[in-house]
């Protein structure tokens, strides 16, 4: 589960950065405490974002920061499909529908995997 912690630290930061006031305690949750279903969830979307570098030859790392972003947030939205049948809308909204911090701990995210692959 390497690979959920790299995501969910780069989350905690992101959020550390971007979000307007205090977050959520959920949202800082560290990773001991992080249920196993967003675990799961934080993995494979870490695996998703390696291979998608790795098809890409590394040139995915051309990506501009909104397009990095957007690869996260929809592998992300997959995921709440996979656990939930019927997931609350701010796990599955789509890219414009979430707020500007979201989008810019999504792309550190695909940023912070970047860097470990």
């Amino acid at each position: 589960m390497a690979d959920g912690r790299i995501f969910r630290e780069a989350w905690i930061a992101g959020v550390r950065k971007h979000f307007p006031g205090e977050p959520k305690s959920g949202y800082v949750t560290p990773w001991e405490e992080t249920p196993e279903w967003e675990r799961e969830a934080a993995a494979a979307v870490c695996e998703q974002v390696r291979q998608f570098l790795e098809l890409s030859a590394g040139h995915a790392a051309r990506l501009s920061r909104e397009q990095k972003g957007r690869f996260v947030a929809t592998c992300w939205t997959a995921q709440m499909y996979k656990h939930f049948e019927n997931p609350k809308p701010g796990y599955v909204a789509d890219w414009p529908e979430l707020p500007e911090w979201q989008q810019e701990t999504d792309a550190d995210i695909f940023e912070a995997i970047e860097q470990t692959t």
